[in-house]
């Protein structure tokens, strides 16, 4: 059953919007006290404990992350609820909401950088695109995970951002096939950097709390040494 959580811990104002209309989000701060920004996007279960512990992991390779909570507080650890709740996000809400993160970002006294980089898995990788495709240069890397959902653009025109993909050929949500027809039309559309990585797993191979039963270690690993080393080079 969802339930809410406590990981609203910080919160941002909402473009074209009153004071009373605010994100909220989890965000934290690495060791040094001060980092390039990066933006962790959730799965469609919402802002979770694994999302909290990957922006956490992104704060000790020296990142300041903030992972916004696209559902306002709610969670859940079941499959249909969490389609219901995906549903029920517009991508015009979420992108609301991510843009009002990246400028939050930028104008943080910890953060170091110039732009942003853009990390999100599930629903989230489809809102990285988004996010990269919507703000142009305030993007400077975009990390989409066996992205999915109502955010997955059109259109990457409006992409600046160099982009690495992680996707899974065993993957029922967004075939192989799919993704590389993402991967071809990115760098097309673009011009951009893209490179994709195709792994021999299952959709949300990364996610450690197993909640489909097809979390990969050995491939989680992989990818993440590949994703924060390529955040590090992009994003300043």
């Amino acid at each position: 059953m969802a339930e809410k959580t406590p990981h609203q811990n910080i919160t941002f104002p909402l473009p074209d919007s009153d004071v009373t209309d605010t994100g909220h989000g989890y965000l934290a701060t690495p060791p040094s006290g001060s980092g390039p920004a990066i933006i962790v996007i959730q799965e469609w279960w919402g802002l979770t404990d694994h999302i909290k512990e990957v922006t956490d992991r992104l704060a000790a390779e020296g990142f300041v992350a903030l992972a916004p909570d696209l559902y306002g507080g709610w969670i859940t650890h079941d499959g249909d609820e969490a389609g219901e709740m995906m549903s029920k996000l517009p991508a015009d809400e979420g992108a609301k909401q991510l843009a009002g993160a990246t400028d939050f970002l930028l104008a943080h006294e910890a953060v170091t950088s110039k732009s942003v980089g853009a990390i999100g898995f599930c629903m989230g990788g489809g809102f990285v695109l988004a996010l990269a495709a919507q703000q142009g240069e305030k993007v400077s890397a975009a990390v989409p995970f066996y992205g999915v959902g109502q955010a997955v653009p059109e259109s990457y025109t409006g992409v600046k951002a160099a982009v690495q993909g992680h996707y899974a050929k065993q993957d029922e949500m967004y075939p192989e096939e799919q993704a590389r027809q993402q991967e071809d039309q990115i760098r097309e559309e673009s011009g951009a950097e893209v490179e994709f990585f195709y792994y021999d797993a299952g959709h949300a191979f990364h996610n450690d709390e197993n909640l489909i039963g097809t979390y990969d270690a050995e491939k989680a690993k992989l990818a993440w040494e590949r994703s924060v080393d390529f955040l590090r080079k992009k994003v300043s």
